[in-house]
């Protein structure tokens, strides 16, 4: 039907001279688009290894990984036999369809080796006791493990695989075990019943005095933020002091503030200062009906006698 119309359309723009050439443009425009509809449409269906993507932020550092999820689908995965998916001692592209990508904002260290920021390919060679994993720099091998260059290594490790209680179908690669300084992460990779895992470590606290030195010029209210880094950090502490007492001075009211101030105080060795601040911030919290901080102050005040 449609070749009909188009046919058509042709005789009579091309083979009729006396149409005029404004009515010519428009049916012009109308063939294009009936061309445009004869295209065949793309079938759409499930692939089977589908995309994914796992990303956080470590620090101030943002982590992602782009991958493929392949399943087990009742094969057997790791091991030495010759029928396993994924052969111990071999090169493998860790996932499925062009390999696993992972991209950093800012330098890290992996497994403890300096890594640039960057995007890099995670390449693996499985084993049963021991892993070997490599970041590669040039992403655009993709899955092409037959032309690895170890010369493109950013970093080659080792880790030790554990194995899993409950079996893991579809290959899956976390980000998790944040430290509660937010200066490490563990990157987790399961499928079937193993489990590897590697550690990035962020170093952010260059960017984060170079904040407070911009920031705490322009707006006073950081001297709050400011100080709270530096007495959880093990920095200057009479700086600190310094810095949280502008805060205080700037908003007397702000229970939260204070309570710092005392911990600061304490940290000083002063104290009879840091019990002082300590019940005002208790007070403040009291007629603010903030419980939690009453609690807090409580706390501190136990510490302090």
């Amino acid at each position: 039907m449609i070749t009909v119309i188009l046919y058509t359309a042709y005789r009579f723009l091309f083979l009729r001279p006396k149409i005029k050439t404004t009515m010519k443009n428009i049916l012009v425009l109308v063939l294009l688009a009936l061309v445009g509809f004869a295209a065949p449409a793309q079938v759409l269906t499930p692939q089977p290894s589908p995309a994914a993507s796992t990303s956080t932020v470590v620090g101030l550092t943002d982590v992602k990984i782009d991958y493929s999820r392949p399943s087990a689908k009742g094969r057997k995965i790791f091991g030495d036999a010759a029928t396993v998916l994924v052969p111990y001692g071999k090169i493998w592209r860790t996932g499925a369809n062009t390999g696993t990508k992972i991209t950093f904002s800012d330098d890290v260290k992996v497994e403890g080796i300096a890594v640039p920021k960057g995007e890099y390919l995670i390449f693996s060679w499985p084993g049963a006791s021991e892993w070997t994993l490599s970041l590669y720099k040039d992403i655009r091998l993709g899955g092409n493990t037959d032309a690895y260059d170890k010369a493109q290594e950013a970093a080659n490790f080792k880790v030790k695989p554990a194995k899993l209680t409950e079996s893991v179908e579809t290959f899956t690669i976390n980000i998790g075990d944040i430290a509660a300084d937010n200066k490490t992460a563990k990157v987790q990779i399961a499928w079937e019943n193993t489990s590897v895992k590697f550690t990035i470590a962020v170093d952010y606290d260059a960017k984060v005095m170079k904040s407070i030195e911009a920031n705490t010029k322009v707006n006073p209210n950081n001297y709050y933020s400011a100080a709270v880094y530096y007495l959880e950090n093990g920095k200057d502490l009479k700086q600190a002091l310094e810095w949280v007492n502008k805060a205080v001075e700037a908003n007397p009211s702000a229970f939260w503030i204070s309570y710092q101030k005392a911990r600061i105080q304490k940290a000083l060795g002063d104290k009879a200062g840091a019990l002082a601040t300590c019940t005002a911030s208790w007070e403040a919290a009291k007629k603010a009906n903030n419980r939690d901080y009453q609690m807090m102050n409580e706390e501190l005040q136990k510490s302090l006698k």
